[in-house]
């Protein structure tokens, strides 16, 4: 997910039998394997087989505790490179995915914003492919889960800890019900990448993807790139192919308010599972600081009722 200093790189045997399995499979391995930068909970190599280029995704430590589905993560990936949205899946091996390396640039939040039509269209054509995902992705659930895990490994949950979930129940119980699609539901400007071979912006680490409200995906990349409104209101606009309500405006805040919420939670976990040299704390603490001010700020009341006064969650 995020860039971050990991202490160990972890087996090498483990990477040299994945090799080994792939190179009956793709052809025969070319020099070594090449970590690649980047990545929070998983560790990812560039190697080539057979001459053609790859990238080998091996899981972390206790992923799943995170609310990780490696099976979810594959078909995602499959689904949005169909649509030509992300790396085309080569094979899965043990639960390390295998890709095709594609070379490109990084996408900076600015960038995101003035092409922030192009990303709308990945995600709504993402929103409404028939892949069915075997897992669900709910924040209000995710946080409950997340609160057992800590206080399972002798943690303790930080004071604003509760106030998330109250916010969380409260979006939830505002906005309308919203068919499940399936959803990326991690949309860091880290993980949009441009295709170096013809300009395409694309989306990968699909590890949270999952059945959800596809307005989480519109709120959580807009929050995740501090969207100002004129951005918001083109996305919105992208997205529906017309312009935005005031529901779906409000269901908007209202998703960027729980995409805080959930990444808070997120390095609370983390902070008690993870091997990881980052600061989860300090990460907890922005996110649980920038949704308090989120649900303090006068129009937050008005959004819950904006938003439940209409539907917001079809990709129309």
């Amino acid at each position: 997910m995020r860039l971050i200093v990991q202490r160990n790189v972890g087996a090498v045997g483990d990477l040299n039998d994945i090799s080994g399995r792939l190179s009956s499979l793709l052809g025969p391995l070319t020099g070594e394997p090449v970590a690649l930068a980047g990545g929070i909970t998983n560790r990812n190599f560039r190697a080539t087989f057979g001459g053609a280029e790859y990238v080998i995704r091996r899981p972390g430590k206790d992923t799943d505790l995170l609310g990780i589905d490696r099976e979810a993560e594959r078909l995602a990936t499959d689904a949005a490179a169909r649509l030509g949205i992300a790396p085309a899946v080569t094979t899965m091996i043990d639960g390390c995915l295998v890709t095709e390396f594609i070379a490109c640039s990084p996408v900076t939040a600015q960038e995101l914003a003035a092409g922030v039509e192009e990303i709308a269209g990945a995600l709504r054509s993402f929103h409404g492919s028939a892949v069915r995902l075997p897992t669900r992705f709910r924040v209000s659930d995710l946080l409950g889960d997340y609160a057992m895990i800590v206080e399972e490994h002798g943690g303790s949950l930080p004071a604003g800890y509760a106030g998330a979930i109250a916010a969380a129940e409260r979006i939830a119980a505002a906005l309308p019900a919203a068919e499940a699609r399936p959803c990326h539901n991690d949309l860091l400007v880290g993980n949009i990448i441009r295709a170096q071979r013809d300009g395409r912006m694309m989306i990968i680490d699909w590890e949270y993807a999952g059945m959800g409200d596809p307005r989480f995906d519109l709120g959580n990349v807009s929050i995740n790139s501090e969207f100002d409104e004129t951005t918001d209101e083109r996305l919105l606009a992208a997205y529906h192919g017309r312009a935005p309500s005031d529901g779906e405006r409000a269901a908007l805040k209202l998703m960027r308010a729980l995409s805080d919420a959930r990444e808070a939670a997120w390095a609370v976990v983390q902070g008690e599972i993870s091997t990881l040299d980052f600061d989860f704390e300090g990460y907890a603490r922005k996110h649980f600081e920038r949704l308090e001010a989120s649900c303090a700020d006068p129009r937050f009341e008005q959004w819950l009722a904006l938003a439940g006064g209409e539907s917001a969650g079809e990709a129309s």
